[in-house]
């Protein structure tokens, strides 16, 4: 029977022959994992900024409610009643939606920010790789041309 090729060997000589530095990889999974830890914050903090003007929003239109469902003497006060209630309304409406613009503003700026800075990041990281590698492989071929 034939002898099956040990492919581990061949292989592993294969990638022994190309090193390949993992210090650009590591360094860009590390910074992969902070660029994504500073967009959860922002997306967590915008979430908490949002709930938290829901709920007041929610308290205060509740509260407003008490006088709606309260029993008028005349029917004319429910209608009083009614229209006190929307005005107020339509007016905390245009605050609380003021801010929720707010908020969606401010997300929107810290995430160009982030944006901005990780390209920037980037564009560093990748100068400097190909820096590197274009040092080593004239010391390489320097080395090479040596050798013959």
């Amino acid at each position: 029977m034939a002898k099956q090729a040990d492919f581990t060997k061949m292989f592993s000589d294969m990638t022994a022959a190309f090193p390949v530095d993992m210090t650009a990889f590591n360094e860009a999974v590390k910074s992969s994992a902070a660029f994504g830890e500073k967009m959860s914050k922002v997306a967590l903090d915008a979430a908490a900024t949002s709930t938290e003007l829901s709920s007041k929003f929610t308290k205060e239109t509740l509260s407003k409610m008490s006088g709606v469902t309260k029993a008028q003497k005349e029917p004319a006060d429910y209608t009083k009643a009614m229209t006190d209630f929307a005005s107020a309304q339509a007016e905390s409406t245009a605050e609380h939606m003021a801010a929720f613009a707010e908020v969606a503003k401010k997300a929107q700026m810290e995430t160009v920010e982030l944006l901005m800075a990780a390209g920037k990041d980037a564009s560093e990281e990748a100068t400097a790789a190909v820096k590197k590698a274009t040092d080593d492989l004239t010391a390489q071929a320097k080395k090479a041309a040596k050798a013959a």
